[in-house]
């Protein structure tokens, strides 16, 4: 049966990509052929890029615990480690990040390269401490994954003066590519292990970042937020424009508890379904079908976006993935849990393309790295609370189910504030005149 549906989600995804590509082709239809060639050039580059840094964390994800586990390590040891990386991401990691916005976020993107290769050189070594402090860069590593790629993508979006709308576009296919190298790095990180060993992945990692950082040095420009405050003052800067703007702090708190809730399904997922199954579950076809409908969601995301107001429909499909979660909770069926966890990963693939876009319309530009990591404190407290107390599975998918009803509650008090332009708040500051009138 596994197989069968994942076929069915393979047809479903060409059909929603095939739609995917004819609305983006309409959209150019109505620019300049050198304004949509420019673009495609500038969308290209940062794709490759961008999926190359995720791809080098895919290659990693399935063989961390697995390798921890050879090296002699205990289940409460491992959970450590695991901890100490969330930790780390959220202390030291909201801090190397967020000096993105004052030294520059093409340079934060290069200290990723290198952060993250110095993780994976760590992973040759037994030691306790050794992997500890793997751990620990690799938090870094990960902060700077998800606030300094977006920022200079936005950054440099809007002072090229491309389409608004075709910023959304960018962000589709970036998710749309995840899920295809995530499956893609599956298989070939697997390979990998069998042939040389649990480390050969973190080596293969290790090459990509090194491509990734040489890319990015070579064809990346540099921006910045506020080059000429302090890191002190860029810190307090980013805490007053949260307090100041409730959009702001709506945004932040509505991904904090979605992400909190997804990080944990990540974690949940298979012994959830194992628990529930009287046979070995499939663990790749799983995963690959997980992917593929993060990658559906990818496409309804593009196809949703003309038609509704963002807010309106991440709204009804945080209220279907808090559905979703209480289905798992009282569900006593595999293929049920299954059915429900895939709707699930479908909300993931419109989620991040859709959260993406508004954090570009609400999130200022002089703050922005710093802000989007104080977004990720909270969901790093959840993601750790969640690993430290032991909880069955029931008890986790009904805080996973609270956490969405919270970010139900956050999508629609943030779309009751009027509409904002399609263009990146920052566009849309008044002029000196205006200030001084």
């Amino acid at each position: 049966m596994y197989g069968e549906i994942f076929v069915f989600l393979m047809v479903f995804c060409v059909i929603a990509r095939g739609a995917q590509m004819y609305v983006e082709n309409e959209h150019h239809q109505l620019s300049s052929g050198t304004a949509a060639s420019s673009f495609r050039s500038f969308q290209n580059n940062y794709l490759l890029v961008y999926l190359l840094a995720v791809s080098s964390d895919w290659l990693q994800g399935p063989y961390v615990y697995a390798l921890y586990s050879d090296y002699g390590y205990s289940k409460s040891m491992i959970g450590i480690l695991f901890i100490a990386g969330f930790g780390s991401s959220a202390v030291f990691g909201t801090f190397v990040a967020s000096i993105a916005d004052k030294y520059g976020r093409r340079s934060n993107v290069i200290v990723f390269a290198v952060t993250y290769s110095l993780s994976c050189i760590t992973k040759h070594f037994p030691n306790f401490w050794i992997l500890m402090s793997g751990r620990i860069l690799g938090g870094i590593a990960t902060s700077i994954l998800f606030s300094a790629f977006e920022s200079w993508l936005i950054y440099e979006h809007v002072h090229r003066q491309f389409d608004s709308s075709w910023l959304s576009e960018t962000f589709a296919k970036a998710q749309f590519g995840n899920g295809i190298v995530a499956i893609v790095s599956g298989q070939v990180a697997g390979v990998a292990a069998n042939s040389f060993g649990k480390v050969a992945p973190f080596d293969l990692s290790l090459l990509v970042l090194i491509v990734t950082g040489v890319i990015v040095a070579l064809t990346w420009t540099e921006n910045y937020g506020d080059e000429n405050q302090s890191v002190s003052g860029g810190f307090s800067h980013a805490w007053r424009n949260m307090l100041a703007d409730k959009r702001i702090l709506l945004v932040g708190c509505t991904q904090s508890a979605f992400e909190g809730s997804m990080y944990t399904f990540v974690f949940m997922w298979t012994p959830a379904l194992q628990g529930a199954s009287a046979t070995e579950i499939p663990h790749g076809m799983i995963f690959s079908s997980f992917m593929v409908s993060i990658m559906i969601g990818s496409s309804l995301f593009t196809l949703l976006i003309s038609r509704m107001r963002i807010e309106i429909f991440l709204r009804n499909f945080f209220l279907a993935a808090t559905c979703a979660f209480v289905f798992t909770v009282f569900s006593k069926s595999a293929m049920g849990i299954y059915l429900g966890f895939l709707m699930f990963e479908v909300i993931c693939g419109v989620y991040f393309p859709a959260m993406g876009t508004l954090r570009s319309r609400y999130v200022p530009e002089e703050t922005r790295s710093a802000i989007m990591n104080f977004f990720r404190i909270p969901l790093n407290a959840i993601v750790v609370a969640m690993l430290a107390i032991d909880l069955s599975t029931t008890v986790v998918f009904t805080i996973c189910a609270a956490l969405m009803l919270l970010a139900v509650i956050g999508m629609q008090l943030l779309s009751m504030f009027p509409s904002p332009d399609e263009k990146p708040l920052d566009d849309q500051k008044p002029s000196t005149d205006q200030i001084t009138a």
